[in-house]
């Protein structure tokens, strides 16, 4: 009997039993519960006799029967696209750990390996401008994916400074296939969920000198993957743009320029198209003002522009081109002599970039409506002060009307 019934006790641990012969499973061991219970007194006090052998063998023998068959056709009849297979986060750690990143690798894990080592290269660099570490967390979803988050307050330079990576794992439903494919006609209309893979590298800078500029940088990868792994449609995005309290031109010229010579290494139209689109999107429309003086922005770039490999080209060379566009405006201006009053202007200017960031941008929406969001991660571009005063405005010809001047008319840098 015992050789019977205790193999299939063990089969409960199976991930893919019908529901139906789980409950039989159920009835099997609540008879059995039942059966190894000491018999109640007999009400008229007369004595049992203690059970000898098991309870019920023949039947217990035959239900034991019926289980076992009713597993065996269970699994052996179960619809293939039923069972549950490896998830794209496992395949794709898997692969990871035996073969590594390289050429040939999925497009994901390729994004994923550059921004992790730009990350680092970015960190190294800022730590040597700021003289302080970062502190870094790294982290981790449950369906996959994770992130490393790297986060600088109160430094010598930056009063606060982020470089973060995610990665995403997830699946988009119906609703939000239909929405896609309006940018994305590729996407399968046929289908009730799709799997999805996000990657990017996010960076904000904010300097405590007012005479030195924000900075914010986003590059990033999104795929919707088929079961068998591959991409069912692909597309990057991103961008960088500089956002001033006090305008030096030359500042302005040096960062549009080095941006400008990394999109002219693929294609002489990016520049301009880029650099409007910043333009319109990186703006507090409630104001009738840019957050900055701009920089490029792109999206939803996919084989409808180019094939894969050049757009990822062309993300490398922007995303590296950060350095040398940032690097030598901050060395100038980090040490230059600022008075109260001219803190009290960038704390309103940062008002100004947290109204954005909270009102319109898409990728903090994004960050946030997304199922187990590291919120900390998300917000880390907000400024650590930042002000509000009530119907102000700068004083008419100063350097601060100035500079709302250009942002109400986005000039031509280069």
């Amino acid at each position: 009997m015992s050789s019977i019934i205790r193999p299939c006790l063990r089969l409960q641990s199976l991930p893919n039993i019908r529901p139906r012969s789980h409950r039989l499973l159920q009835t099997i061991q609540s008879r059995r519960a039942f059966a190894d219970q000491p018999r109640p007194p007999n009400p008229r006090g007369r004595r049992h006799e203690p059970p000898r052998g098991v309870w019920a063998p023949k039947t217990r023998i035959a239900v034991g029967i019926v289980f076992v068959g009713a597993i065996i056709y269970s699994m052996l009849t179960e619809e293939p696209s039923k069972l549950d297979g490896p998830s794209i986060a496992e395949r794709d750690d898997l692969a990871k750990r035996e073969s590594g990143v390289t050429e040939h690798s999925p497009m994901r894990l390729r994004m994923e390996a550059f921004i992790k080592e730009q990350q680092q290269i970015i960190i190294r660099e800022l730590e040597k401008v700021d003289g302080k570490k970062f502190r870094i967390d790294t982290w981790t979803r449950e369906n996959g994916g994770g992130g490393t988050s790297a986060v600088l307050q109160d430094g010598n330079v930056f009063e606060k400074a982020g470089v973060n990576i995610s990665v995403v794992y997830g699946t988009l439903p119906r609703p939000a296939i239909e929405k896609m494919r309006v940018n994305h006609k590729a996407m399968d209309p046929n289908v009730e969920s799709l799997d999805f893979y996000a990657a990017g590298l996010s960076m904000v800078l904010h300097p405590k000198n007012p005479m030195a500029p924000t900075v914010h940088l986003n590059y990033r990868y999104f795929e919707t993957v088929n079961p068998d792994g591959t991409a069912n449609t692909w597309w990057f995005g991103g961008g960088t743009d500089l956002t001033p309290c006090y305008l030096f031109d030359e500042d302005a010229v040096h960062f549009h320029r080095t941006i400008k010579e990394a999109c002219d290494m693929h294609d002489k139209s990016y520049y301009p198209r880029f650099k409007k689109w910043c333009d319109n999107y990186f703006s507090n429309k409630h104001r009738g003002e840019t957050r900055g003086v701009g920089g490029i922005f792109f999206d939803d770039l996919d084989e409808s522009e180019k094939d894969q490999e050049n757009t990822f080209a062309f993300a490398q060379s922007c995303l590296k081109a950060f350095l040398p566009s940032y690097i030598p405006i901050i060395m100038k201006r980090k040490d230059m002599p600022y008075t109260e009053k001219e803190k009290e202007w960038q704390q309103i200017r940062r008002g100004r970039y947290v109204e954005f960031n909270l009102v319109h941008d898409r990728g903090t929406a994004f960050g946030l409506n997304t199922p187990s969001a590291r919120v900390e991660s998300i917000l880390m571009s907000l400024p650590l002060t930042a002000s509000w005063r009530y119907m102000y405005e700068p004083e008419k010809g100063s350097r601060e009307q100035r500079l709302v001047d250009v942002l109400r008319e986005p000039r031509e840098w280069v």
